[in-house]
């Protein structure tokens, strides 16, 4: 496998640094929540309201343990996309890729959707999603299918 470094900003480098700024966007907020959640948890713990009291705290616990499980799962995707060198480039697809297909850009890292950069529309994958999977270790002019929908690999940055 060949891999060079490019030393220039391209498209790559903007969608990956535009998925960083969205998934810290999203640690930040639920991380906001959680504090929240604790000053309500601190305020229910003055009350002194019986069987009413109670169930509030309880579901402010079940609230809490949600949070924290989102919040450890979007620790996980950020620490996997920050992983990812996106100055490297392969000449098959791996883990970081962007792949020009016949159907847009397949950015091959962590499941965050659709985004659109500089004009291109551009799809962020899981390589464990069924495309992804299909489309590792593919090299340019080779294709891939999933539900009848053949993703044709033109380039791959």
């Amino acid at each position: 496998m060949v891999i060079f470094r490019c030393d220039i900003m391209k498209l790559k480098q903007k969608i990956y640094d535009h998925y960083l700024q969205v998934i810290h966007e999203k640690v930040a907020m639920l991380q906001q929540v959680l504090a929240d959640l604790k000053e309500s948890g601190s305020n229910e713990t003055k009350s002194t309201a019986g069987d009413k009291h109670e169930t509030a705290l309880a579901m402010l616990q079940i609230e809490q343990a949600n949070k924290r499980a989102q919040l450890q799962e979007l620790v996980a995707q950020k620490n996997a996309l920050e992983k990812i060198d996106p100055v490297i480039v392969a000449v098959m697809v791996v883990n970081g890729s962007l792949v020009k297909t016949n159907r847009g850009y397949l950015f091959i890292s962590i499941a965050m959707g659709k985004t659109s950069i500089d004009g291109a529309q551009v799809i962020a994958l899981s390589p464990q999603s069924p495309l992804g999977q299909k489309l590792m270790g593919l090299k340019p002019g080779e294709s891939a299918a999933i539900n009848n929908i053949v993703y044709a690999i033109e380039s791959i940055e």
